[in-house]
């Protein structure tokens, strides 16, 4: 009963390192530290909804079974950054012998967002305590990790999950909790998730609850995405010279589907580079990028969305054949 109420990135993590979905060779390694019972300090790093926090826990339990609990801790480095955190909670549970087992292992998650001086602190805290301790760094980017640390680890980077792999996890997913899914669906929950499990569970999770038969129209409006013709139909009215009309597409996006201007621009990016030379030229596309990411700057600087979003679209009329 425990398990129906957790959320189902939760309720479907997966118990073993063979049940995490793709990556066959990253987890064939990973499953020979189980089999040898011993582990070296580790570094993942690879996009959101990977695997690397699913590939972390169950490597740990495996390894210490019912001694889980005790010889485990998880910390979420976004949330404790500074080097308190290193000198305090992490040097506690390391100094202290394992139960049962040769090593505790410590698992940080987000440790690209520890501040330097905590990755400083981590450096030797990984070495004096190495007899009793490993240690598994996770990171969305590896480039945020000092030298020191990296040359400290076996780094394993995982990649974007295909479409494939995603569309089956969720079929499986779905036929457990008796879900009516389309073919047109699972496109949708693919084309959102870009290669992120996670945002395709928790999709499918939220568009359960709406309707007895899930199609893509749910799934569009659960993920406040548009469709990728509606994207390409704006596209093609403003490189067809009606402005207009390419703003009432956009007013569309932001008031009935309350996409953000950074979602847009994002769908704006992949849809132009999927666009055929029939519509527009390689090197239209490479101009083109470099005004979207210009105008994607400007967002993140706090400029004005609809203005931005607006100017943004007046650059196509530029490319008007």
């Amino acid at each position: 009963m425990e398990q129906d109420n957790l959320p189902w990135v939760e309720k479907y993590r997966p118990k073993k390192i063979a049940d995490v979905i793709g990556h066959d060779n990253l987890t064939k390694r990973l499953q020979s530290y189980i089999d040898q019972k011993n582990v070296p300090n580790l570094l993942l790093s690879g996009p959101a909804g990977t695997g690397k926090t699913s590939s972390s826990i169950a490597l740990a339990k495996e390894l210490f079974k019912e001694n889980f609990d005790q010889n485990f801790l998880e910390l979420n480095a976004s949330d404790d950054r500074g080097i308190d955190i290193v000198r305090h909670t992490i040097k506690d549970f390391a100094r202290t012998l394992a139960f049962d087992s040769n090593f505790k292992i410590i698992f940080l998650d987000e440790c690209d967002a520890l501040t330097n001086d905590a990755q400083q602190a981590l450096r030797r805290t990984m070495e004096k305590y190495t007899k009793t301790c490993r240690f598994i760094l996770s990171c969305n980017y590896s480039s945020k990790i000092i030298d020191p640390l990296q040359s400290r680890c076996v780094v394993y980077r995982f990649k974007p999950l295909n479409g494939e792999e995603i569309k089956n996890q969720i079929k499986k997913i779905a036929l457990i909790e008796k879900i009516d899914i389309t073919d047109d669906a699972l496109d949708a929950i693919n084309y959102v998730a870009q290669g992120d499990l996670r945002k395709a569970i928790n999709i499918l999770q939220a568009s359960s609850s709406i309707d007895e038969k899930i199609d893509s129209e749910i799934i569009y409006s659960v993920s406040s995405r548009a469709r990728p013709e509606q994207i390409q139909d704006m596209i093609l009215l403003a490189l067809d010279g009606n402005f207009l009309e390419a703003r009432k597409k956009l007013d569309q996006l932001m008031y009935e589907y309350g996409m953000s201007g950074e979602d847009i621009i994002k769908q704006l990016y992949r849809e132009t580079m999927n666009l055929s030379e029939e519509h527009i030229s390689n090197q239209t596309k490479i101009e083109l990028v470099d005004t979207i990411g210009e105008y994607d700057f400007r967002l993140v600087e706090g400029a004005n969305e609809r203005i931005q979003l607006e100017a943004l679209i007046a650059q196509y009329l530029k490319y008007k054949k």
